[in-house]
């Protein structure tokens, strides 16, 4: 049961967030006078926000509620302690507003004071955004630090490519093109220059490659062909000296970077295999060991947070977002989103397609209508999130079989060459 209470409160707030900047309104404890103010859409000014309220009103609990569907500002917003976050649906919202301005006119701070209202008024019928439990927030935290390590690895991969084709194309020939792999590294630590690599003994780089399990003959004899008919790029002593100590640097951080993620795959996949829900989210096929830790932190452990299918892709930002103005009416992409959460649903979309025959199917039947690939991705995600969304609320793991016999049942038209085939066992 809900015992929301106003006087357990330094303050309550209603948020309403903008595209441009976020409308607030704001009553202190036994305060008669609502507080307007705002603030730019940026990172830094909310932190600087939340900071002024610490220093305001003290480590205080503060209640603020906000729409349900502002999904990016909930993520940047549940890690201050001294929030306590009251996600409000967007449907009540809308009709709090029609009730009381029939115009229908949508207005910032008119609903930066509804939110708030509804906060003061209805407390004791809204649910807090609750933290999850330790596991699953340290997963998060994982999952989320370790994309972090990925995207700085892919930097600094495009940085040593770039450098190497000023001086040294060749190396991205002589490595496999596998610039983050311990034979690259390696490589380069030992023959920084095309004119190293020429010098050194036949043996000497067979016995390297073999030495890194890339044993095939034929490729052996095309790169050591490679090496001896191989001309420099530049002869500019200056530039490759240069260059080389970079390509050496680029290569040694790469190096450095590779026991870092393991030890987050590592500790990922601990967590993961421990996680009650695990079993959920490692049923899908593509997931993978990746993709599978990343959708679970998404969905967390409260099965209350998101009431209904459409919660999650109002909250991850892959439903589209209808506008309305006068007459015209458009759909655009959510730009206001976690982008963590957005990119996990929306890469998992990707990888479904080489592994379930209903979300090809359905990625080519979007394709075919002119979507674009990321489109098609954002729509396909959005199926995906409503199947776990079931899953994960019933505590069963994804079964393609039976989703297929169901789109059979429904008789989904674009599903349709489906049947002409027989359905393979789920895995296969």
């Amino acid at each position: 049961m809900n015992t929301f209470d106003p006087n357990n409160y330094m303050a309550l707030i209603g948020l309403d967030w903008a595209d441009q900047k976020h409308d607030v309104a704001l009553r202190p404890a036994g305060g008669s006078r609502v507080e307007p103010s705002s603030f730019p859409h940026d990172p830094q000014a909310i932190a600087q926000w939340v900071s002024s309220l610490r220093r305001r009103f003290g480590p205080g609990k503060i209640a603020l509620a906000l729409e349900q569907s502002r999904g990016a500002l909930i993520h940047a917003l549940m890690g201050y302690e001294n929030l306590v976050l009251y996600p409000i649906n967007p449907k009540t919202l809308a009709k709090l507003r029609a009730a009381l301005y029939p115009s229908g006119k949508k207005d910032d701070p008119v609903d930066a004071n509804l939110l708030l209202e509804l906060l003061e008024k209805f407390g004791d019928r809204l649910n807090a955004w609750k933290p999850d439990q330790g596991i699953t927030r340290q997963l998060s935290f994982l999952v989320e630090a370790r994309r972090g390590f990925v995207e700085h690895r892919t930097r600094l991969v495009n940085q040593l490519q770039s450098v190497l084709k000023s001086y040294f194309p060749q190396a991205l020939e002589l490595v496999g093109g596998e610039l983050s792999g311990p034979l690259a590294s390696d490589f380069l630590k030992r023959w920084p220059t095309i004119g190293a690599v020429q010098q050194a003994k036949a043996s000497s780089v067979r016995a390297f490659y073999y030495g890194h399990n890339s044993r095939s003959e034929d490729r052996i004899q095309q790169r050591l062909a490679r090496i001896r008919t191989a001309l420099p790029l530049t002869q500019d002593s200056a530039v490759v000296a240069a260059q080389s100590l970079a390509a050496q640097s680029l290569a040694a951080a790469l190096a450095a970077l590779r026991p870092i993620i393991a030890r987050y795959d590592q500790e990922i996949a601990r967590l993961f295999a421990q996680h009650e829900d695990g079993a959920i989210f490692a049923s899908l096929d593509g997931a993978g060991p990746t993709l599978a830790p990343r959708l679970l932190a998404a969905f967390g452990s409260d099965r209350s947070r998101f009431a209904h299918a459409d919660a999650m892709p109002a909250y991850s930002g892959t439903a589209p977002v209808t506008e309305k103005s006068g007459k015209q009416k458009w759909v655009h992409r959510r730009w206001a989103r976690p982008v963590f959460v957005h990119q996990s649903f929306v890469e998992f979309a990707g990888q479904s397609v080489r592994f379930s025959r209903w979300a090809k199917c359905c990625y080519e039947h979007l394709i075919g209508k002119g979507h674009g690939h990321w489109a098609a991705l954002r729509v396909l995600a959005v199926k995906w999130q409503r199947i776990l969304w079931r899953c994960w609320q019933n505590r069963t793991e994804y079964d393609e079989a039976i989703y297929l016999k169901s789109l059979q049942r429904r008789g989904i038209q674009i599903y349709a060459a489906l049947w002409s085939q027989s359905t393979p066992a789920h895995g296969e």
